[in-house]
């Protein structure tokens, strides 16, 4: 190894002093000397030229440049489980005489990091999921929920805490520099209100943060009769409770929808409404990963179902 080569234990020091925000706390979770974690986090700091954090009353806070190595550091670190999980199935496949070259590309196991905003991770995510489990058994799936705002799901695939991301895409929401997606599904929006309400414009509109893109809202800005949100709430399920009991209108994407009660009214906002963008967002080198394409090829084929 070059001198100025990092090692997977070095590797592993930094992002635990990140995670703990402190160097006896990394200490305790890796099972070393507080001296043993100062002396190494110096040492990596020596190879890379930069100070990775900054020590003082509030623990070890991460440097942008402490930032950027415990992102790279976590998904070099995830690379190498990738490589002796398929390593490892390569050699399973072989020696039961399918070889890793079958169609879906031989036995697929190991860990499977998703980050999904709350609507995708309740209603996108469960059929892909049962088909993914029932085609390869050894797929271990992690599913975090994350707001869909500032980086999101993206961010979290970027920091090297997931592998893929349900994420948001269009033109106020591109894939970020450095990692690669697609879109799955279009969602539209439609005008949800109480069921057999007499005037249900009357009423206040409710939204939430993580609802609209910027070509959402200017959507929105064009209808005379939609009027300002009143009322903010922490997420879609709530706004959807709000106007099941009828006491505010909404608009709403498709996934947020999902299985909505008898009580509220799904009217269709006609051929121009606004639509939304839901994809994924993968590393260059998860996007190569047997678990990552398994994934992918089942949402595609949730896609294409009618």
């Amino acid at each position: 190894m070059a001198e100025h080569d990092l090692a997977p234990h070095e590797l592993r020091v930094v992002v635990a002093v990140e995670q703990a925000r402190s160097f006896s706390g990394a200490a305790r979770d890796l099972g070393l000397t507080q001296s043993a974690v100062s002396h190494s986090v110096r040492g990596t700091e020596k190879k890379l030229g930069a100070v990775l954090f900054e020590r003082g009353r509030r623990g070890a806070v991460p440097t942008p440049a402490g930032e950027r190595a415990v992102a790279h550091a976590r998904r070099v670190l995830r690379l190498l489980e990738t490589l002796a999980a398929e390593t490892r199935a390569a050699a399973a496949a072989d020696a039961a005489g399918g070889g890793p070259g079958t169609p879906d590309g031989g036995t697929v196991a190991g860990p499977l990091r998703i980050a999904a905003f709350r609507s995708a991770a309740l209603h996108l995510l469960p059929p892909a999921l049962a088909a993914l489990r029932a085609r390869h058994p050894g797929i271990e799936p992690e599913v975090r929920v994350v707001r869909e705002l500032g980086r999101g799901t993206a961010g979290e695939v970027a920091d090297g805490r997931a592998d893929i991301g349900i994420a948001t895409i269009g033109t106020s929401s591109p894939i970020p520099r450095g990692l690669v997606g697609g879109v799955l599904v279009e969602e539209p929006y439609s005008f949800v209100h109480p069921a057999g309400h007499p005037a249900p414009r009357t009423l206040p509109l409710v939204d939430w943060a993580e609802n609209c893109t910027s070509y959402t809202r200017d959507w929105w800005a064009g209808q005379d009769w939609i009027p300002r949100a009143t009322t903010r709430t922490e997420d879609d399920g709530a706004v959807l409770a709000m106007v099941s009991a009828g006491h505010a209108m909404a608009i709403m994407p498709a996934l947020s929808l999902t299985g909505a009660p008898p009580s509220v009214a799904v009217v269709d906002l006609g051929p121009a409404r606004p639509t939304r963008s839901v994809g994924y967002v993968t590393t260059p080198e998860q996007a190569g990963s047997q678990v990552v394409r398994a994934l992918i090829r089942e949402l595609r084929a949730l896609r294409a179902r009618p």
